[in-house]
């Protein structure tokens, strides 16, 4: 029987189903009624617990696996076989969780294998005797080390495997970027090919979008399609911290962990994590993480490097896609520098000697029409001096930044007036807006998020935008005249003011609402400065 299980064991390479083999050819071995296998993580403490003789039913009934505790912690802690007539005897022993099958006698061996005890064998009631023989005993021992030599076989296939899984998903993502493919086109795939590698079920890429907020980039698996486009603050995140530390950042439960961002969690469903950081010039810059559904096994040390070393290929990659999109930037701003450049010294300062021109024949000329119309030339050379002034200050980027900010916010004042018939005062700070040019765009969409719940809710004849200044802060308010609210009523507030918070929340910053019944109603966004 060993002869044919140290062959059987030896044509397995999956580790999966090697485990479970080898549990099944204990019990079988040994004729003993149940069998486990304690697989031991780096900390010793059982990570997975395979079982022959106890059912699914049984199983969910006495709820968590066993931790490596009493008897079992015992063959942990001593590395040596142990047999018992009594479980019960023993001075170690702790009894049974509630649903658990009664069982008396015992014998246990460690399996070692990869340079360690790579988990122990655990077997109960010897059928037909009161307790296991010493012919059992030896027998056991046989197999162990049968059991640590297959199980280092499945392991170098399984890194093998796995080796050739990781440089076939990283020629893919190499090949598209070669073949100038967008960052936007690649990080899907990444997504998807870190799922595939883990086996995980979600998996998602978390990067910086053009003002610095995180947002998740890609997204592959449960809840991709919520995911997509969701901001993530950066100081209640996973991927934040994973940016901060550097460090890749293994979770067994998301649901039970306070550091995951809970909106996250719950709409990839997500169980045990494994997020490491994506890198730019040795920098952390975002964040991949993979996940499971709450209950299923927590990944192994090996696959959370396998995807920390993916993660890290990758990174290569996509900075080279990055310098790539740079040099393009680069070689268009110059570009633009040079029409402007043209437009500035050629063309307004040749309309601007024709105008001159036109304006030393004016006074020559003795009839009043033509000199009429001479005039009304020349204000139309100004003005289209002006509008090619314009052209060149949006040409070069840096520019009038803060004024394209503030103007930004006026004409979404105008729009917001033409659309509700509502009057709109502006009162915008210059030096604050110049300090958040690099967050216009989410601070537009912020305002108008605040403007569109005025035209929704506040049936007010008069409303007020105002960016200034607090200390550290920016504070961007969104006042009005209207009915106002009872807040202790309303709780949180609707989807208008969530979508507030989580935008605020994102920035780093945060949503204050004040409002009573016919008093009006001020939201007040404080950003950071």
């Amino acid at each position: 029987m060993l002869i044919e299980a140290g062959l059987a064991l030896a044509s397995e390479l999956s580790l999966t189903a090697l485990l479970q083999r080898i549990v099944e050819l204990a019990v079988r071995l040994t004729g003993a009624r149940y069998g486990a296998l304690g697989v031991l993580g780096e900390d010793g403490s059982i990570v997975e617990f395979l079982t022959v003789g106890i059912g699914r039913r049984e199983r969910r009934a006495i709820g968590h696996p066993p931790r490596g505790r009493g008897i079992l912690g015992v063959l942990i802690e001593e590395g040596r076989v142990l047999r018992l007539r009594r479980i019960a005897d023993h001075p170690r022993s702790v009894g049974f969780p509630p649903h658990h099958p009664p069982m008396t006698s015992f014998l246990g061996a460690p399996v070692r294998a990869l340079g360690r005890v790579y988990g122990n064998l655990y077997l109960t009631d010897k059928r037909g005797a009161e307790e296991f023989s010493l012919e059992d005993e030896r027998s056991l021992e046989v197999l162990a080390v049968q059991a640590g030599v297959a199980i280092a076989n499945a392991h170098l296939y399984e890194e093998t495997r796995q080796r050739q899984a990781r440089l076939e998903a990283l020629m893919e993502v190499a090949n598209q970027i070669l073949a100038g493919s967008e960052l936007e086109a690649v990080l899907p795939r990444v997504a998807v090919l870190a799922r595939k590698l883990s086996e995980a079920e979600s998996a998602a890429v978390v990067v910086p979008d053009e003002g610095g907020v995180l947002t998740v980039a890609a997204a592959d698996g449960l809840g991709a399609e919520l995911l997509r486009g969701l901001p993530i603050p950066r100081q209640r995140s996973i991927s934040g911290e994973v940016i901060q530390s550097g460090r890749t950042l293994v979770i067994e439960d998301a649901a039970r962990d306070p550091r995951p961002y809970p909106r996250v969690t719950r709409l990839g469903r997500m169980g045990p994590v494994v997020c490491v950081p994506l890198q730019a010039g040795g920098q952390p810059i975002g964040g991949l993480w993979v996940s499971r559904r709450r209950g299923r096994p927590v990944f192994s040390q090996t696959t959370a490097q396998t995807v920390e070393s993916f993660a890290k290929q990758v990174s290569v990659a996509l900075e080279s896609a990055r310098s790539r999109r740079e040099l393009s930037r680069l070689v268009l701003l110059e570009e633009r520098e040079r029409i402007a450049r043209d437009l500035h010294d050629g063309i307004i300062q040749s309309l601007f000697a024709v105008g001159m021109g036109l304006q030393g024949a004016a006074l020559m000329v003795p009839d009043r029409e033509v000199e009429r119309r001479i005039e009304g030339a020349v204000e139309e050379l100004d003005r289209v001096i002006r509008d090619l002034r314009r052209y060149v200050f949006g040409l070069r980027p840096g520019i009038l930044a803060d004024q394209r900010l503030h103007e930004a916010l006026c004409s979404l004042a105008r729009e917001f007036e033409a659309a509700s018939g509502l009057m709109v005062e502006v009162d915008v700070d210059p030096q604050v807006t110049a300090e958040l040019t690099p967050l216009a765009s989410q601070v537009v969409q912020i305002a108008r998020e605040g403007l569109s719940n005025v035209a929704r809710h506040a049936r007010a004849q008069r409303c007020w935008l105002r960016l200034k200044g607090s200390g550290t802060r920016a504070v961007l308010a969104v006042e009005d005249d209207g009915v106002g609210f009872d807040l202790a009523q309303v709780g949180s507030g609707g989807q208008g003011l969530r979508n507030l918070r989580e935008r605020a929340e994102a920035l780093g910053g945060s949503v204050r609402v004040i409002s009573s019944p016919g008093r009006g109603t001020s939201v007040r966004v404080n950003l950071p400065r």
